[in-house]
């Protein structure tokens, strides 16, 4: 029995060292857990079930795939076999043709093998672009139909972050955990059938080994379960704060404030980079246990093999001789690795699990604003607006309009005036239909605005704002919006009538000229102008100007209203203004304040009241005469 003493010394150390794992784990246990109770709400079958919807198109290619990996596997069975008859050959007396076919065969299963592994890799590679192109065209889809109460309460940078870094993650899962995680249990299987049937004494021995591998695994499930929340998070901070800032870089420069954001990225950037460590900090306890038990296999092997012996040994009533020897240092290596990589598998499996989970609450958002059940098409609108005491709040008790009640008529031209919070920009928000009102009724052409659908509402609307977006690309795709039916003279008609043709035709490209990224090329000026022009082009029965003339120079200004006298010949237009002098023609005015309307009436007609329009407009005029002076 002393003979075996080394090994239970051995065995001591390794149940030592697991005895320290195990009380590590329970200290942090109380942690762990409570990040999966926050983080986690949808269950594993259900995230595997919807996942499955995405990857059922490609059957067919996933049960090539299972075939080809049934045969690829054959080098790794087989292979230990092959070496020990190599090495039976060898050790007794043989002809060279023999040793030659028998490395010929283990080449030719080898070969078999890549050729497999090859295919493997490029089939899964395909599909799993596609599925995870859907998966990102489905994600950016859903986003699309929200309202905008619902994109504001997101950031930015958790979207991108949704649509580009979390499919990624579900690609590897598609292209590469599922398959190796089938891959390496018919491997393990394999092995261990192949260990059993060639010395089964031996196999015990390495089968010792396992409950320990087990045991580290859950452990090590668990610790990484929990790094890769803390990084997905923390990846998550550093998009958004970055999407932000840098899209506000202008104002951190405008305000010297470069040294505080900086600091705040450095402290973001800081967790990010310390959740990353303590995620190899995991890596680099679990892979050396492991590994010191796949050495710790090996040395048993080893010693009791050939523990004063030169020729056969016998363990447990089996024979050991040298070919055995060399197939189980083989086959040792060939049980624990799949196993290692079964784990961090597993591992990369939480975390594709992690992303698809996001993705899919993303996706199960529900649009506030949808179309009801007997929302009809309306083939054109005559631009009829009618607010029968409509009630609104952002925010529940916090009424932004109260009881507002206006009629417009088709074609005709009607300001909103007021003061900052007011509720004008509001309105136009509601005639849209970006948010729905809580009480009251809103109708266009005697039509109640939910039963029309959006999609048909908001195509007769065409939307001028103070704060123009343009998309980067050119100056042509940034009016026609991808519309094939519009012909470059049906553009440059509407660029004339709206005068945007004036610095157009100055330009190198002309209409093929680059625009930057919000169209920060160009004057505001001369986005607005495009923004008229895009307007135009889509000939909306309803045109809505929001500040559209807020900060834009005098001689652009000129321009501008030139082209507003022209496009009220078009349709219904609603303009809200602070500058009143750019109102005066309208057909009527509606003086708001706190919410509700105080007065209305044509530019005379207010100035007669003598009310909040007249001080408004006095006030302005004074102020105006002393900048002339």
């Amino acid at each position: 029995m002393h003979e075996y003493t080394p090994l239970l010394i051995v065995g001591g150390v390794i149940g030592f060292i697991t005895l320290l794992i195990c009380i590590a784990y329970l200290a942090m246990r109380a942690k762990l857990n409570s990040v999966d109770e926050k983080e986690r709400k949808m269950t594993d079958s259900e995230i595997i079930r919807r996942l499955l919807g995405y990857a059922k198109p490609y059957t067919r290619e996933f049960i090539v795939i299972f075939v080809i990996v049934v045969i690829s596997i054959a080098y790794d069975v087989l292979s230990p076999l092959l070496i020990a008859d190599i090495q039976n050959i060898i050790k007794a007396d043989f002809e060279l043709s023999q040793l030659f076919r028998m490395v010929a065969l283990y080449a030719s299963i080898l070969v078999v093998s890549l050729i497999c592994t090859y295919f493997e890799t490029m089939i899964l590679q395909k599909v799993g672009q596609k599925i995870i192109s859907q998966i990102r065209m489905d994600t950016f889809t859903n986003i699309e139909r929200l309202s905008h109460a619902q994109l504001s309460e997101i950031p930015v940078g958790k979207l991108v972050t949704r649509v580009t870094n979390d499919p990624n993650a579900i690609s590897y899962l598609f292209t590469n955990i599922l398959v190796t995680l089938v891959k390496n249990t018919m491997v393990i299987i394999g092995v261990l059938v192949a260990m059993l049937a060639l010395n089964y004494a031996l196999t015990l021995m390495v089968l010792c080994f396992v409950p320990f591998l087990v045991l580290f695994t859950l452990i090590f499930q668990k610790f990484s379960r929990y790094v890769h929340r803390v990084v997905n998070n923390t990846r998550t901070d550093v998009n958004t704060f970055l999407s932000e800032n840098l899209s506000g870089m202008k104002i951190t420069q405008d305000f010297n404030q470069e040294e505080r954001k900086m600091d705040e990225f450095l402290t973001k950037s800081h967790a990010f980079a310390k959740a990353k460590i303590n995620r190899m900090y995991v890596f680099g306890v679990f892979r050396p246990m492991v590994y010191m038990l796949y050495v710790t296999s090996n040395l048993f092997l080893f010693y009791i093999g050939c523990k004063g012996y030169i020729q056969d040994t016998q363990f447990l009533g089996q024979v050991i001789d040298s070919s055995i020897m060399v197939a189980f240092y083989m086959y040792i290596s060939k049980f624990f690795n799949p196993i290692q990589a079964l784990a961090e598998q597993f591992d990369m499996l939480e975390q594709s699990f992690a992303s698809a989970e996001k993705i899919f609450t993303i996706m199960d958002m529900q649009p506030d604003i949808v179309d009801a059940a007997d929302a009809i098409d309306l083939p054109e609108i005559r631009g009829e607006i009618e607010f029968r005491d409509v009630w609104f709040a952002y925010k529940p008790g916090e009424w932004v309009l109260k009881g507002v009640s206006f009629h417009i008529l088709p074609k005709q031209t009607v300001a909103f005036v007021g003061a900052t919070g007011s509720g004008k920009s509001t309105i136009l928000s509601l005639i849209c239909r970006n948010y729905d009102i809580q009480k009251g009724e809103i109708l266009i052409d005697g039509v109640p605005i939910r039963r029309i659908k959006l999609a048909c509402l908001r195509s007769h609307f065409g939307q001028m704002l103070q704060d123009v977006f343009l998309f980067s690309g050119d100056i042509r795709s940034n009016l026609v919006l991808r519309e094939e039916s519009f012909t470059d003279e049906d553009v440059m008609r509407s660029c004339r009538y709206v005068n945007a043709d004036s610095f157009i035709n100055k330009l190198d490209g002309g209409l093929d000229e680059v625009v930057r990224e919000r169209g920060n090329n160009f004057s505001a000026g001369q986005r607005q102008l495009l923004s008229f022009a895009r307007t135009i082009l889509h000939r909306p029965s309803v045109m809505i100007l929001d500040e559209a003339t807020a900060n834009i120079d005098t001689e652009t200004e000129v321009l501008i209203q030139n082209s507003l006298e022209k496009m009220k010949n078009i349709g219904t237009m609603l303009v809200v203004a602070h500058r009143l002098s750019t109102i005066q023609h309208s057909d009527n005015i509606l003086v708001l304040a706190h919410g509700e309307i105080l007065e209305q009436g044509t530019h005379q007609e207010l100035l007669r009241k003598r009310g909040r329009y007249y001080s408004l407009y006095t006030l302005q005029f004074d102020r105006e005469q002393l900048q002339n002076t």
